[in-house]
């Protein structure tokens, strides 16, 4: 089996916990994020069952346990005007979100929330931020008034740190389009509550799928775990309205899922393919990607499309 090239520099912490932690990349419980020596054993699974004591109105009916577990998404959420858009993209978000079990709770990273440290959303009431600009009037008019909930976010904030896992929340954050663009056709009551965490910069994909290791167990709580970034994404490239698929993001995307479904190693280590950088100048919006792999492993496809000649538009599931 062909292993990653070391994380970048900040993801780990010596060349020996490289080694270590390549090798436990494909076992059902990944090494830390953190250094071996923070671990005194097996620690237990991160729960969210603390952060529903008091909240009856969040606490299903339906023992969750009892549930088959959710699966961790991927979503490839594109530009700002897929929330306006209707398309083959949006009618399959659409479709998932009428398909799965009502989610307690929905765990967003998105790439447009890049942090120094890891940092969990705990606002209450997080606005629906427009972070963009030269856009048609009516997306400005968009709200996605979805609660957040402090509770889940705190009770992950100490299970994360008693880790050894760097991590605070964030009383103030917003949602930033690459959650409610995706939402908006999943889900678009907007009744189910959301926290967000923050892709730290100098996070790199086994960091990512690390983070989603540790919090897959939720899967099994009716949390429903998403990675939202784009399988391609390079903005140079982009074409608006155009007709035309770049092969080479369509060649990069290919290669990546051949991965995922084979070789979890050679995919963390997708900078290997040839000019990688055609297709991600930045790694922001596919780093989400590892994150949902971590939580799940198992792919499958639930929609694959090109948008605006260059981004790749695909969704997977993660079980």
């Amino acid at each position: 089996m062909k292993h990653p090239k070391p994380a970048t520099p900040k993801a780990m912490t010596a060349a020996s916990q490289h080694k270590s932690e390549r090798q436990n990349t494909t076992t059902s419980k990944p090494a830390p994020i953190t250094s071996a020596a923070a671990w005194t054993g097996t620690p237990a699974p991160i729960t969210s069952a603390a952060a529903w004591t008091g909240t009856p109105a969040l606490a299903s009916a339906i023992t969750p346990s009892k549930q088959a577990k959710l699966p961790a998404l991927f979503i490839s959420h594109g530009a700002p005007t897929l929330a306006i858009e209707q398309s083959a993209t949006t009618s399959a978000l659409a479709r998932i979100g009428q398909n799965l079990p009502k989610p307690r709770a929905i765990i967003i990273m998105s790439a447009h929330w890049q942090s120094a440290k890891l940092e969990i959303s705990s606002n209450p009431r997080p606005k629906t931020w427009h972070d963009f600009s030269g856009f048609a009037p009516e997306l400005y008019e968009l709200q996605y008034p979805a609660a957040g909930q402090p509770a889940l976010a705190e009770t992950l904030a100490q299970q994360l740190t008693a880790r050894g896992i760097t991590c605070r929340v964030n009383p103030l954050r917003v949602s930033d389009h690459g959650v409610w663009a995706p939402l908006l056709h999943l889900y678009p009551e907007a009744d189910i509550p959301i926290v967000q965490i923050s892709l730290p910069r100098h996070y790199d994909s086994i960091a990512c799928y690390q983070l989603g290791a540790q919090l897959a167990q939720l899967r099994a709580e009716q949390i429903l775990l998403i990675g939202s970034g784009n399988i391609t994404h390079n903005l140079q490239a982009l074409r608006w309205q155009a007709e035309s698929i770049d092969e080479t993001a369509k060649d990069f995307k290919v290669w990546l899922l051949q991965q995922l479904k084979t070789d979890i190693p050679s995919a963390l280590d997708w900078q290997q393919y040839p000019n990688y950088q055609n297709v991600h100048p930045s790694d922001e919006h596919l780093l989400p990607l590892f994150f949902a792999l971590g939580a799940g492993q198992r792919v499958s496809v639930v929609h694959q499309s090109m948008a605006h000649h260059s981004l790749g538009m695909d969704i997977y599931r993660f079980d």
